[in-house]
């Protein structure tokens, strides 16, 4: 099988979005604590200043509870995915902006920290978006 028509099948699950919200929860909350428990040790690896890791890492643990509650609801509510959706794509201008101004001199492991999380962010949103359209279109049925 494809990698095309294995990416196909499992978007057509029902349960995809939902899937997709539990891994963006996840791999948020792993970087949320990441950055409040080891901000002081990673401001100085990466280059970052530690008041942006640790307001950023609560900031991302709001974000988990807003998915936790969408992710939790016996009908996913379209509005709030696409509020999700939003805010990841700000995340990702936001990773730009400390990638490509001069407000942060991060070290050659922050410019991929914060490349990481633009990619991996990114494509979450991406995926939040093809399961809104799935759920739509099985919704028509």
């Amino acid at each position: 099988m494809s990698a095309v028509a294995s990416f196909s099948s499992l978007t057509a699950s029902p349960n995809f979005l939902r899937r997709v919200l539990w891994l963006d929860a996840a791999t948020g909350a792993a970087t949320g604590a990441l950055q409040l428990l080891l901000a002081g040790f990673l401001a100085g690896l990466l280059g970052l200043p530690e008041t942006l890791l640790v307001v950023s890492g609560w900031a991302i643990f709001g974000y988990v509870a807003l998915i936790g509650f969408i992710a939790t609801r016996q009908f996913v509510p379209a509005p709030l995915v696409w509020l999700l959706i939003g805010a990841n794509f700000l995340w990702v201008l936001g990773c730009l902006a400390l990638l490509l101004g001069d407000w942060v001199m991060p070290t050659l492991a922050g410019k991929a920290f914060i490349a990481i999380q633009a990619v991996t962010v990114g494509l979450l949103a991406e995926l939040q978006w093809v399961g809104l359209r799935k759920a739509a279109a099985q919704s028509r049925w």
